[in-house]
């Protein structure tokens, strides 16, 4: 065998077994630095067990994830870890329901599809972001949010509103922007909301990219960052620490929920009938250098 080269035939050793010991996985966004991280851990926790990965990267499209989740589920693939594109990638996941295959969702929650998930709690991130900003004395906190039809977005968005209704502070529509987690909407969110008469004195960004892209905003019009307005994002990614400033934001455990991602999946592996799991991790703040009091 050593001296032909002899390789065996992969595809009929998992045809007569009945098992590849491959995982699909789906994201929206290969390049986001969260999405790297949970893949990462995802993969050393998979490969550690045998497991290799085919990883798709929908790039945000419902037609990309519907191929990919097609061709994962022709491939006969022992299992799917699925971040979908939004609200509407329901069907998708439906679809890998239907075929028996075992399927975690990671980060973004599919309504009424009861199936192993593991998320963060993203509405308690976005009060401590927002009461970290009440704290410091600002009134006026604009906010920078993802598409809406995703329900981290949603979710710390509600934290944000929570967060002012509780300190009795009338929540100002006028403040709130749409983002779509990019640096650019980001800068051009932030652009729009400092050139306001009425300007906002702090900016919640519901991402680390769209904070960063905020920050620049800031620069460009003039304005110093924190003394003149601070800035929050949220996830946590390697570039927060090393923005200029540093970026305050909320940490989400993105290595531990690809991990954990990995765990369950396995176990579902060994036993299908366990009931769904469910898994919520808490979120943290982080003060870095991004925000201050306001400048009276």
């Amino acid at each position: 065998m050593r001296e032909l080269g002899y390789q065996p035939n992969a595809l009929a050793r998992s045809l007569r077994r009945k098992k590849t010991h491959i995982i699909g996985v789906i994201v929206p966004d290969s390049a986001n630095p969260f999405f790297a991280e949970v893949t990462r851990a995802l993969e050393v926790a998979l490969f550690k067990q045998q497991y290799a990965v085919i990883l798709g990267n929908s790039d945000g499209d419902l037609e990309r994830e519907r191929l990919y989740t097609n061709t994962l589920v022709e491939k006969q693939v022992d299992g799917i870890v699925f971040v979908a594109v939004g609200q509407t990638g329901q069907e998708h996941a439906l679809l890998i329901q239907k075929m028996q295959m075992p399927l975690v969702l990671v980060d973004r929650d599919v309504p009424r599809l009861a199936v192993d998930s593991v998320l963060a709690d993203n509405a308690q991130g976005g009060r401590l972001a927002t009461e970290h900003l009440l704290a410091l004395g600002h009134r006026r906190i604009g906010c920078i949010t993802g598409p809406s039809d995703l329900t981290p977005s949603a979710d710390r968005v509600t934290g944000y509103r929570n967060a002012l209704a509780s300190a009795q502070i009338p929540i100002d529509e006028t403040i709130i922007r749409k983002g779509d987690f990019q640096f650019q909407s980001g800068f051009d969110a932030a652009r729009q909301l400092l050139t306001l008469p009425q300007p906002p004195t702090a900016i919640f960004a519901c991402n680390d990219l769209s904070a960063v892209g905020a920050v620049s905003a800031a620069v460009a019009l003039g304005l110093r960052v924190p003394q003149d307005v601070s800035v929050v994002g949220f996830d946590d990614v390697p570039l927060a620490s090393f923005a200029n400033p540093p970026l305050t934001t909320i940490h989400q455990p993105s290595h531990e929920m690809g991990a954990l991602a990995a765990e369950i999946l396995l176990g579902r592996l060994q036993n299908r009938e366990l009931p769904p799991r469910r898994k919520l991790l808490e979120t943290r703040l982080v003060v870095r250098q991004s925000t201050a009091p306001p400048n009276r």
